[in-house]
């Protein structure tokens, strides 16, 4: 079996997120979908599992974390193209998240962008050309 991530993500409003993480390309998978889950499909080898908080908290014993007031994790999603990251920044925008005001980072050969969820959870779209990745010897 290839190896897989699934990232839990607690969420306080399943429709939201769900509607979220369609507008950012990932495919709702009604097979691990429920009133309480929404399994998000963003490649064959990475799913956000959107839990309600609810039961979210049923997995585990600890505090859930509030990712509107703290950052725990960044969770970066690759592009093939430069201008999907924008695209799909502003799509996560337009679909309840929140654009980070910085600028984008533009390194030549990498560029990104932060996106928070309607929940907090910051996204990080980037787009890579590795044959242009300055070498050790560069500075």
């Amino acid at each position: 079996m290839t190896r897989m991530i699934f990232v839990n993500l607690p969420v306080a409003d399943l429709a939201a997120a769900t509607h979220f993480y369609q507008a950012i390309g990932c495919q709702k998978n009604e097979q691990f979908s429920d009133d309480n889950a929404a399994n998000m499909v963003w490649s064959d080898t990475i799913t956000f599992q959107l839990l309600s908080r609810d039961y979210f908290q049923t997995f585990t014993p600890m505090t859930i974390a509030d990712a509107k007031t703290a950052c725990g994790a960044m969770y970066a999603l690759s592009f093939d193209e430069r201008d999907a990251v924008d695209a799909t920044a502003k799509a996560g925008e337009g679909a309840g998240g929140t654009l980070d005001g910085r600028p984008a980072m533009d390194m030549g050969w990498m560029y990104n962008r932060q996106v928070q969820d309607p929940d907090g959870h910051v996204l990080e779209f980037a787009w890579m050309d590795m044959s242009a990745m300055p070498g050790p010897d560069s500075a």
